[in-house]
């Protein structure tokens, strides 16, 4: 229920946002994807994992916990929900900065596509703490 409460904030407010000031919105949009997201759980430490947030991201996408398609669905809804492709009285900067958000649903698809194959081929077991070192499929 806070992770919906987080969303509806999130997609109120950005979506308010492209009404005051569509171009700095989509300038502002476009630059944080491309710094990329990071999950603040990637700080997480077990004590005997220094890659602990690698293994349990690798592990949670091979077995479609959270996967990269489902960030590419996210992230599709959100540029159909804002409208994205549509605005308008961009400057060019903001034009280019709509197209590279427009556009990456698709790219994030075909690098988890090519990420896939390469899991599967890479599969190997890593153990975890929190499940005694049980190994861990990945």
């Amino acid at each position: 229920a806070d992770e919906k409460r987080h969303e509806t904030a999130y997609t109120k407010i950005v979506e308010k946002l492209f009404e005051i000031d569509p171009d700095g919105t989509i300038l502002g949009l476009a630059d944080m994807m491309k710094k990329k997201i990071s999950m603040p759980a990637h700080l997480m430490y077990d004590g005997q994992d220094d890659n602990l947030f690698e293994h349990f991201s690798t592990v949670a996408q091979r077995l479609g916990i959270y996967t990269a398609k489902d960030y590419a669905d996210i992230l599709e809804f959100l540029v159909e929900r804002w409208n994205v492709e549509t605005l308008s009285g961009l400057s060019s900067e903001g034009h280019r900065a709509q197209d590279f958000v427009c556009g990456l649903p698709t790219r994030i698809r075909k690098i988890e596509e090519r990420a896939q194959g390469r899991a599967k081929e890479a599969a190997k077991n890593i153990p975890f703490s929190w499940t005694f070192g049980r190994n861990i499929r990945a």
